[in-house]
This record gives structure tokens, sequence and C-alpha cells, in this order.
């Protein structure tokens, strides 16, 4: 080879080099997760929890995801719609990270798909149940790793109508996702036979109950249904039973009247019956040990929050280990997740084309500080995934 050869050569490797260099770098340096999750108010309990899970199932792979050490960046949603977008951007803009992971309150996850919409990043929604989100909103980056608002609240609708309930009165926040659980009862309930007399509501995240449980009272149904979630669901258990409708008026519920809350609410849940896509004592070995390992690194006991935060870390390493790491390869890293069945601590699911996922929904009675399962309220529960045109 001549030196001029020699010199061509050189260059040529060099320039290849810095072509790669950027791109290696993109699939071997540290990956950014922008966790927007509540860490005050209403729903820190749940954020926290979402976090810890996820950050459990890191740990458990050895700090890495597809071979990529993960960098963390944090913002306090507060729960705010109003603040959403400026919040998101916060991550999007001036983190610039690689995947977003979000949030608990349906109204700051709608902002959080829009931004993830418009700028194309990948966005795992650990909680909020918006259906919009795997509806109207879906797209190819969006996941969610937890439950539609129209899922527990239709599972719950099937079984008040098997019970032979035939007029219900039913009571939550003025949201998205007290609005859309109680659609999704009303759907099933009323499919069944049965008759929604009355919606009561209240701004959230208002928990002064008194005036519509007075109105409750009055009415006199054959039951109530509720969805409320946190410090406004320890509130109006315990509001209800002081109330003297404990016993007298049977309440029904999505799930997260329960979760988390049980220790706040003591006597006053006893034996309350609510649906939802985990439970306590499954006792399954993969729950078994997502319980036991929760429990040491946590000293605490692991709820729907922490299985929901331990999916969304599941659905990204699925993803990631498909396009080896490389976040810019979205179709490969979404059709990667839509074969897959996901090992979850709740039983295996899978995603529906929306992305949403299609999954059991358990019939749980509180027993002491569990929600324990009494049986299977409806099985593989796809949500219809309506609007969604991906």
């Amino acid at each position: 080879m001549t030196p001029r050869m020699h010199l061509l050569a050189a260059c040529a490797a060099a320039t290849f080099a810095l072509m790669a260099g950027p791109a290696a770098a993109q699939n071997t340096g540290k990956l950014k997760v922008g966790l927007m999750l509540p860490y005050t108010g209403t729903f820190a309990a749940l954020g926290n929890a979402i976090e810890n899970g996820f950050r459990l199932y890191v740990a458990e792979q050895g700090g890495k995801l597809a071979g990529r050490e993960i960098e963390f960046f944090k913002v306090d949603d507060e729960s705010d719609p109003s603040k959403a977008t400026d919040n998101v951007n916060k991550l999007i803009k001036r983190d610039q990270v690689d995947v977003l992971v979000g949030t608990v309150h349906s109204g700051v996850a709608m902002a959080m798909a829009r931004a993830a919409k418009e700028t194309g990043t990948l966005l795992i929604v650990p909680n909020a149940g918006a259906d919009a989100v795997t509806g109207a909103m879906c797209a190819p980056n969006i996941f969610r790793s937890s439950f539609s608002n129209w899922q527990p609240g239709y599972a719950m609708g099937e079984v008040v109508a098997k019970k032979g309930h035939k007029n219900v009165v039913t009571i939550t926040w003025k949201y998205a996702a007290g609005d859309e659980s109680v659609k999704g009862f009303k759907e099933a309930f009323e499919k069944g036979g049965g008759k929604v007399t009355k919606e009561l509501s209240l701004p959230f995240p208002n928990v002064e109950f008194q005036a519509l449980l007075t109105e409750i009272a009055a009415a006199k149904p054959d039951a109530v249904y509720t969805f409320f979630a946190g410090g406004g669901a320890v509130k109006f258990v315990k509001d209800y039973a002081a109330a003297g409708l404990k016993g007298k008026i049977p309440l029904y519920a999505a799930g997260f009247l329960t979760d988390g809350t049980l220790e706040a609410q003591g006597a006053d849940a006893a034996d309350l019956l609510t649906t939802l896509h985990y439970a306590d004592s499954l006792g399954t070995p993969r729950d078994n040990a997502f319980r036991l390992n929760y429990a040491k690194t946590y000293k605490l006991q692991p709820d729907v929050y922490a299985v929901q935060g331990y999916d969304a870390a599941q659905m990204l390493g699925v993803g990631l280990g498909a396009v080896k790491g490389d976040v810019s390869k979205k179709d490969a890293f979404a059709d990667a997740l839509r074969k897959a069945k996901i090992d979850s601590p709740r039983g295996p699911f899978t995603l529906s084309k929306a992305h949403n996922p299609v999954q059991d929904i358990y019939l749980r009675q509180v027993s002491g500080k569990e929600n324990k399962s009494i049986g299977v309220a409806t099985k593989s529960l796809a949500d219809p995934g309506r609007g969604c045109r991906m």
C-alpha cells in the first residue's frame, strides 16, 4: 500500500469512527428516564410506591436494562393538570430524557401523552387510567402498565348485577378517572339489568362528603359504587361508616379505594368488596418473590402501585432488549411489546393493539390489612380502546 493509500485509509477510519461514535454512545451510554410522579399531596404515597417498584426491577437486573445504566430525573407533578405541560417539558426539553414514566392523576397523564405524541418521546404510564391514553390519544410510542379506568369499573358492574342489585347510586371525584370508572361500571351494570339512579360527584381533591352521604341515605339505593384513591379514599370509607351507612347499604368500589389505605381505614374497611388487577396474597411463586424482595428492600408491603411501577420497568426492559438499547427504533420497540407476555406479579398479561394491558380483574375482599382475592371477576379483560386509530 502506498503512503497516499495509507493516508486515505486512515482518514476513512477516522471518519467512520466519528460517524459511529454518537450511535455507539446512544446504545451503550446511560439511558435517561424521567419520572414525573406525585411526590406531595393526596397521591404522594402512590408516586413513591410506583418509583420503588420501578427501581426494584432495575436493581434486580443489576442496575441496567439491555446493557444500559439507568439515570433518573424526577419532577413532582403535584397532581396539577395546570402545571403538567411545563413539568413534562422540564424532562423532555431541559433534561432531554429518553423515556418518560408517569403518572397517577389522569388529567396530568393526558398532558404527558400529548407531549409524548408531539415529540415522539417514549412514554410508559404506570397508573393513570384515563381511557383516552390508550384510546383517542394512542400512539406507537405510548404504553400503559396499569389499567384503563373503564376496566375495574366494568368488572364491578358485572359483579353487582350478578348479585341481584337493581338500583345503584355512584359517587366519585369529578375528574377523568372518576367519570370514566363510573361509565365503565354503568355500562356493565345496566347491561346486566340494573339501573344507576343517581350519579354524585365533588371536585378533586375535595373530601367534604357529608352532604352527599346524607343524599345517599335519603335515596336508599340497593348499593353504592365509588371511585376514590389515596387520602380521599381513607376519609370516604371512614365517613361512610360514621354516617351509619356501612352494614345498611353495601359499598362496592374500584380497588384503589382500599389499596395502600387499609392501615389508615382500619375496621371501617372490613369486608369491603373491590375489583382490581392485583390482590394481596395471590400466592403464586412470581408474586411471592416480588413481595419478599420489595419488603426486604423498602421495609414496606407492596401494593398495586408498586406492581405497576415494577411492570413499567419490565416493559421498558422488553422493548430495549429487542432494539439492543437503541430507543430511536420505536417501531421495533413497540412491535416487541405487542408480542410479549409480561410476567407480572399480578399474573401474566399482554398488551392490546392500543398498548393497554389485557388482564384478569380480581374480586377482592378486605380482610384485616389485606385485599384478598376471592376469585376472578372478569378473565382477560381488554379495554375497547375506543377512538384509537393506530
